[in-house]
């Protein structure tokens, strides 16, 4: 069986003839599979929806419990026979509840890995490499200069500059899903025991973590209704990047501006957004990790998309890896 008669693009997304199933459709369809629950994968009124049950989770939070009409939890590991079509979903280490989605049919296996990252993180599943004929990439952060540095590391600099300045707040942006979280999570793990404060945007996600065995430590709402700036002296709050271009962000005495991205890595598009101090934490795949995945998946043909497709190709012909872009539209780095 040829891979593109088993998987391929079309304006709903990624499709599954025998199977009739779409995977990350950006439009509603009849039957999808979702690997994780950022709003450009995982949207809402699909007839049904299979995913792992935390994204289900996750969507129901997001859209409400009514956001499909059926919905399936996947178990990580089990095969679903969906048509004479075997699905598994493997995890994928980029939010809590996020998945690869490897589909097999009549010797062909195909590997959707959605989005990915190989750094440990302790809000999620570890990513596992599956063996196939075909890996769908992603390549967010697929060009050479993408080089993730230990998240850990980048922390330290959070709190070093808060010891450093006592006086003042220091603002995070980090994603709504996965990244504050993660963020959260590395601030306890590096000892930081303080109240983390947190804009009401990251609330229902970050107690919906706290409910699956994730501690995030003691979190407080980052309002001053009951005080003034100086009660956020020192304090690190944590809050939707687009909540710091607001009046939100100035009720914090002088505080300082930081963001969590694998973009940082780009200066000027930290200085154009006004960061003070960047923090180079990506919940995607670096250069690296990106190269190393291919080979582990030991595909004989790589499939890219959303991201530096080029860039990524061009490394695999080089390889002598069979390669093309699938040039997928509706995709955004909301995780990144």
């Amino acid at each position: 069986m040829r891979a593109s008669d088993l998987l391929k693009p079309r304006p709903e997304g990624l499709y599954c003839p025998p199977g009739d199933f779409f995977i990350d459709p950006v439009r509603p369809v009849g039957r999808a599979l979702i690997t994780h629950g950022h709003s450009d994968h995982a949207r809402s009124g699909h007839r049904s929806v299979l995913a792992t049950q935390e994204t289900l989770d996750i969507m129901g939070l997001r859209y409400g419990e009514d956001f499909a009409g059926t919905t399936q939890a996947a178990v990580p590991g089990e095969t679903v026979d969906m048509n004479g079509v075997a699905v598994t979903f493997h995890p994928a280490g980029h939010v809590l509840g996020s998945a690869q989605i490897c589909v097999e049919h009549r010797g062909m296996r195909i590997v959707a890995s959605g989005d990915y990252k190989r750094q440990k993180d302790a809000t999620c599943l570890p990513f596992e490499p599956i063996r196939c004929d075909v890996f769908i990439t992603e390549a967010t952060f697929g060009l050479p200069v993408f080089r993730h540095p230990p998240d850990h590391e980048e922390i330290a600099r959070v709190l070093k500059s808060a010891a450093q300045f006592p006086e003042r707040s220091h603002l995070i942006g980090a994603y709504a899903l996965g990244k504050a979280q993660r963020v959260m999570r590395l601030l306890r793990d590096a000892g930081y025991d303080k109240p983390i404060y947190i804009h009401g945007a990251l609330a229902r996600l970050s107690e919906y973590y706290q409910s699956q065995g994730i501690d995030l430590g003691r979190l407080e709402p980052a309002t001053v209704e009951s005080g003034g700036k100086a009660d956020f002296a020192g304090a690190i709050v944590v809050g939707p990047p687009s909540a710091f271009a607001d009046r939100w962000a100035r009720r914090f005495p002088d505080p300082i501006s930081c963001f969590a991205s694998g973009w940082m890595r780009i200066r000027q598009r930290a200085k154009q957004g006004g960061v003070e101090l960047p923090l180079i934490i990506s919940d995607h795949a670096d250069w690296d990790e990106l190269i190393i995945t291919i080979k582990e998946t030991g595909a004989a043909e790589i499939w890219v998309t959303h991201g530096r497709e080029e860039a990524l190709v061009r490394w695999c012909e080089l390889e002598g890896i069979a390669a093309r872009p699938l040039h997928l539209v509706g995709y955004e780095d909301e995780g990144d």
